[in-house]
């Protein structure tokens, strides 16, 4: 197992059982069902948890811990999932399949997803506002919601959407990427940083370049792998007329692309030069190079 992945592995137990304790101990207990039914069953499905592990790896990068970083990792999560509630649900994505599971509006109808949906985004915000550091809280709760947001990833979302079956440019898929998905792996880096004491602008470049990569993957394996491999349903992105790297340049040219965006992770990593776990970043460019899913 590389270092990513077995960081990613180690990391993901934590995260699982820190989301189970803050759901027990949030205002969720107290909500009409079947919504802390859907909440859980979104949220508890068995996601990869990447984005909270790219928060805590960070932290750690600058003397920091795990436990300074975790209400924000979690944060990260719930804006994550309600994301892909969203995305999947029929006005947008239409996706019937989630981490292998059928998708919570097929489970719950629609209007609960998007409810759904909506609780996860409050909750991220009540667990960061809970933090006893109140600068620690306010700083995370602007980097969050700036990298969700209009000029982030529900941004990203509406360029996705008003893009799709449209003849569309480089700059109109790198716009897009840096929006709906770079944003919040930028977020994920900087709320780690900033749990730790650091400025989260040192890790701008390194991020970006990850972000941009993590994309660039995800377009290739939508257009190469099956359903059962992705636990989500394949062949999305061409079907739609979305947007994407491949539908612009072609497989082998996207797949260069995301090479290039490896080396530039690469090169800006060198220049961060963190305090520790850089075996663990250094292994992130090629983990996500070879992901399955």
């Amino acid at each position: 197992m590389s270092e990513f992945a077995a960081w990613l592995e180690s990391t993901r137990a934590r995260v699982d059982g820190a989301l189970e304790s803050a759901l027990a101990a949030s205002t969720l207990a107290s909500a009409p069902p079947p919504l802390p039914e859907a909440l859980r069953r979104a949220l508890l499905a068995g996601g990869k948890r990447v984005r909270p592990a790219l928060c805590l790896l960070a932290c750690e990068a600058e003397g920091g811990s795990l436990v300074q970083a975790m209400p924000a990792a979690l944060a990260l999560e719930c804006v994550h999932t309600y994301s892909l509630v969203h995305d999947d649900l029929p006005c947008m994505d239409d996706d019937a399949l989630r981490r292998g599971q059928p998708t919570l509006h097929v489970v719950y109808g629609e209007a609960m997803a998007v409810l759904a949906g909506d609780a996860l985004q409050a909750l991220a915000f009540e667990l960061l506002g809970a933090q006893a550091d109140a600068g620690l809280a306010r700083d995370q709760v602007r980097l969050l919601a700036r990298a969700a947001g209009a000029a982030g990833m529900v941004g990203g979302q509406a360029q996705d959407m008003e893009s799709q079956g449209r003849a569309c440019g480089d700059e109109t898929v790198r716009s897009i990427h840096e929006r709906k998905t770079g944003a919040l792996i930028r977020a994920s880096f900087a709320c780690g940083a900033r749990a730790a004491g650091a400025d989260p602008e040192r890790w701008r470049p390194f991020a970006e370049a990850i972000g941009r990569l993590f994309q660039a993957t995800d377009d290739l394996l939508d257009a190469t792998r099956s359903s059962a491999e992705l636990g989500k349903t394949a062949g999305k992105d061409a079907g739609a007329g979305k947007a994407t790297l491949v539908a612009v340049h072609g497989l082998e040219a996207a797949r260069a692309l995301a090479r290039r965006e490896a080396e530039v992770a690469r090169s800006a990593l060198a220049t961060l030069a963190p305090r520790v776990r850089y075996d663990e970043l250094a292994d992130l460019p090629r983990f996500l190079e070879e992901r399955a899913r």
